[in-house]
C-alpha cells in the first residue's frame, strides 16, 4: 500500500471500501457519504496536500460483464471494479432487480507539493445517482461537475449552478448513458420539412 492511499486508510477506514496502487496508480474506492470529508483532507493535511483537482469524470457499467467482451482478461490485478457486480440480464431487470452501483463518479487528484497523485472513485446507483459537490474546496469542480451531470445524469448536490453545458437546455436525456437510444431524435434537431 503506497503513503497516500495508507493514510487515507488509516484516517477513514469506516468510509474506504477497496483500494490499490496497480502499476503505480494510487487508487482509493470510496462511500459517497464520505467524500466532502476525505476531500477536505486531501486537501487540508499537511502529508497529502491535494491542492490540485487534475480531472473528474463519470464511467457507467451498465453493461459491465453481462457479455464477453467486457469480461476482465487481465490475470494480474487490474484496476477494474472487483467490487462491482456484474449487471443484471434482461430477466433480472424484469423481476426488478436493480443495477447495482451503476456509475462511478472518478476524481484525479495532484500534489504539487509532494507530487504524488490519487485517483479517487465513488460509486453510485442508477436509482439514486446523487453525490455532493466539492466546488467549495475545489472552484475548478464547477464545471467538471456540470459536465458530468449533462452528459450521464449524476447530480451533484449542493453544486451552486447545475444545468448544462455542452449540450442546449432543450436535450432530452445524458447522451453518454450507456442506453441512451443512438437513434433518438431531439427537440431542435430533426428532418427538415
Amino acid at each position: 500500500m503506497s503513503d497516500v492511499t495508507r493514510v487515507v486508510h488509516e484516517r477513514f477506514p469506516h468510509w474506504v471500501i477497496a483500494s490499490h496502487a496497480y502499476r503505480g496508480d494510487q487508487t482509493v474506492v470510496l462511500k459517497r457519504e464520505g467524500l466532502l470529508e476525505v476531500c477536505a483532507a486531501l486537501r487540508d493535511a499537511p502529508e497529502l496536500a491535494c491542492e490540485f483537482l487534475m480531472d473528474l469524470g463519470c464511467v457507467d457499467y451498465l453493461s459491465f460483464g453481462s457479455f464477453q467482451g467486457s469480461a476482465p482478461t487481465l490475470t494480474t490485478p487490474s484496476p477494474l471494479p472487483y467490487f462491482m457486480k456484474p449487471a443484471p440480464t434482461a430477466e433480472m431487470w424484469e423481476r426488478g432487480v436493480p443495477n447495482e452501483f451503476r456509475f462511478e463518479v472518478v476524481y484525479h487528484f495532484s500534489s504539487l507539493t509532494h507530487g504524488h497523485r490519487l485517483r479517487l472513485k465513488v460509486p453510485v446507483t442508477a436509482q439514486d445517482a446523487v453525490v455532493d459537490s466539492v466546488t467549495g474546496l475545489w472552484r475548478a469542480a464547477n464545471w467538471f461537475e456540470r459536465e458530468v451531470w449533462d452528459m450521464y445524469g449524476v447530480r451533484f448536490a449542493g453544486h451552486p449552478n447545475l444545468k448544462r453545458i455542452l449540450m442546449y437546455e432543450p436535450f432530452e436525456g445524458h447522451p453518454l448513458r450507456k442506453d441512451y437510444p443512438v437513434n433518438k431524435r431531439q427537440p431542435l434537431i430533426g428532418p427538415v420539412n
